[in-house]
């Protein structure tokens, strides 16, 4: 929704997400890429609900910590908007068009498909290839987010000093960075053909995007996520929720704590991730995926990527963007690899960089 512009100029790629602002800086290095730098800082609760944006300045002096404690240099980023916050149609249009053609056809066809008026909503599409039916037609991809939506989180960089230069989808953003990914994982099917649905499981929304060969074929969310777990944990033990967070992820709970709450809790999220999969399969003509690509904050509860593997019955494996790449001496690898699963998008927005 914005264009890239200036390439090859160092650019940040932020997510905001319910809990966090997230951001990451790459760069090339010889034929590889480099984490130059990267920050995580939490949100207020309520800061952000849903992916919506309630408290503007909260989000703001987040992302101005996140960049303190990643030391960035880097001016330029690009960020997205939330996958249900966007419109993305695939349109068949005649190839004879040049480019100014295409634009004003493409404003015409977008009416049919946008439940907003047009002057409300900002508006770009990507020219994807000839149509594989129709060889004199092409295949457009149309994406479509409401002005406001879009306006508020390039606000949000501004004020921290940033020039957003793109703005994406967050569904996009998580298949560009599994380009990093794909590449070390076995593959059962034929090199033409690689469902892979990548099941991100945040605080408060859980998603799944699925994609064929680097395209993306169907994304969609559900509100579930590692807050649910969180919750229960104060809810059973009398803890606040900032005690609760903390006791969840370094330990100290009572013994009843893996039987009676983390072992159900992921039960059920296990059945969403299988749900969310059958949603895809009901509606497209596949009925199965090749793998699953396991991210967001909740993904490193201990055993979840086999309890999913064994409700799916397919091969699941933890996201790891950074498993090929070099870091600056700065860099805490361990802590970035932890945080690793939760980086995906952000990853996906550093990577526009090199498009």
């Amino acid at each position: 929704m914005f264009s890239l512009g200036r390439k090859n100029q160092p650019l940040v790629g932020i997510d905001i997400s319910s809990t966090s602002v997230k951001l990451i800086e790459l760069r090339r290095s010889g034929n590889g890429i480099r984490v130059e730098s990267y920050g995580v800082e939490p949100l207020p609760v309520n800061a952000v609900v849903e992916k919506n944006i309630s408290d503007t300045s909260a989000v703001t002096s987040s992302l101005n910590k996140a960049l303190s404690r990643a030391g960035t240099k880097a001016k330029r980023c690009a960020l997205a908007v939330p996958t249900s916050a966007a419109v993305t149609k695939v349109i068949t249009m005649p190839g004879d068009l040049n480019e100014e053609e295409l634009e004003g056809q493409i404003q015409l066809e977008a009416d049919q498909y946008v439940p907003y008026p047009l002057d409300e909503v900002n508006l770009d599409f990507e020219v994807l290839g000839t149509n594989e039916n129709q060889p004199d037609k092409i295949d457009v991809l149309l994406v479509v987010s409401r002005s406001e939506i879009v306006e508020s989180r390039a606000a949000i960089a501004e004020a921290a000093g940033l020039e957003p230069v793109v703005m994406d989808v967050e569904s996009f953003a998580t298949a560009n960075a599994y380009q990093l990914i794909e590449p070390y994982i076995p593959h059962d099917a034929p090199p033409d053909s690689n469902v892979v649905a990548i099941v991100d499981v945040g605080a408060t929304m859980t998603s799944i995007t699925v994609t064929e060969n680097e395209q993306v074929l169907y994304s969609r969310e559900k509100p579930f996520g590692g807050r649910q777990l969180t919750e229960e944990i104060m809810r059973r033990y009398g803890l606040s929720y900032a005690e609760a967070g903390l006791a969840k992820k370094e330990g100290g709970l009572p013994d009843n704590y893996v039987t009676e709450i983390l072992t159900p809790f992921k039960k059920t999220l296990a059945q969403e991730a299988n749900r969310l999969l059958q949603f895809f399969f009901a509606n497209s003509n596949h009925n199965m995926v090749n793998e699953i690509i396991l991210a967001g904050g909740t993904a490193g509860l201990p055993g979840l990527d086999e309890l999913i593997e064994r409700h799916t019955h397919t091969r699941t494996t933890i996201a790891n963007p950074f498993s090929r790449m070099s870091f600056n001496p700065k860099i805490n690898q361990q802590r970035l690899g932890n945080d690793a699963p939760a980086l995906m998008i952000a990853v996906g927005l550093a990577l526009r960089n090199f498009d």
